[in-house]
């Protein structure tokens, strides 16, 4: 069963087209959004939120059709959402602010205290759990947005440029949480980081101008990077560099697959 279905999502912002005519399915796993800025990464991210509404379009997240009010609540109760800019309470500790997410999410009072413990231990602040938000780093603070998303281990995951402001070793570790998360949930990743794509995802969705230019493994797009002499450093950049171009180019009617 497919956790994310989406199919003619156009999402306009003022005079610009930001997603066109989408169609996209998605379930268990951990999936990559890549694209350059304004592809509308976060435009689809925020609409699988139910933060945003679409202006035409179907989406339905757990078998529940987003558009009515029947539904929703339960639906919201079972997402996890971090966004790219991550508000917070600063005289919040860690332990509070999470467990004040909880509680927005309905989660019964008595499996909050564990739940918030594993969730700030799976993103390494257990020695911070009590300390307030506003003395921790940046990095930090956004390992506190990742603990708010997963506190209630939801079945589906949207993460806009969760590692921004990790430093190398806190993204590794990020990329095995994720691989862990995508064994039972739907995952799904926006980033600008093409690597954490290759380290951790099972399935890379490019979109480029609101439309998908392409959509495979991450292993696929290396393997399309090897033949490319497009510029990068590593094949899965060339790789990138090459679906883009070829979307692109006249005459293109489909995605490089």
């Amino acid at each position: 069963m497919s956790s994310i279905r989406v199919t003619g999502l156009r999402v306009r912002h003022r005079k610009t087209l930001a997603l066109d005519s989408l169609d996209l399915t998605l379930g268990t796993g951990v999936h990559g959004l890549l694209g350059p800025n304004g592809a509308g990464k976060t435009s689809l991210i925020r609409v699988l939120a139910t933060v945003a509404r679409p202006d035409a379009g179907r989406v339905e997240l757990l078998g529940e059709d987003t558009a009515g009010h029947r539904g929703l609540a339960g639906v919201r109760r079972r997402l996890g959402y971090l966004p790219q800019d991550f508000g917070y309470y600063p005289g919040f500790t860690v332990r509070e602010f999470v467990a004040y997410v909880a509680w927005l999410k309905d989660m019964p009072a008595a499996r909050v205290p564990a739940a918030v413990e594993r969730a700030v231990a799976r993103v390494g602040l257990a020695d911070r759990i009590d300390a307030k938000v506003r003395t921790l780093s940046g990095g930090m603070v956004r390992r506190v947005g990742i603990a708010q998303a997963v506190v209630n281990d939801p079945a589906v995951l949207l993460l806009d440029e969760p590692t921004a402001g990790l430093d190398p070793e806190q993204r590794v570790e990020f990329r095995e949480l994720l691989r862990e998360l995508g064994t039972s949930a739907t995952v799904v990743v926006s980033t600008h980081l093409v690597e954490d794509v290759a380290a951790a995802c099972t399935e890379v969705t490019l979109l480029d101008a609101g439309r998908i230019a392409y959509r495979g493994t991450p292993e696929a797009l290396t393997r399309l990077g090897e033949a490319s002499d497009g510029p990068g450093d590593h094949p899965i950049e060339r790789g990138y560099t090459a679906a883009l171009r070829a979307h692109r180019a006249p005459g293109a009617r489909e995605a490089v697959r």
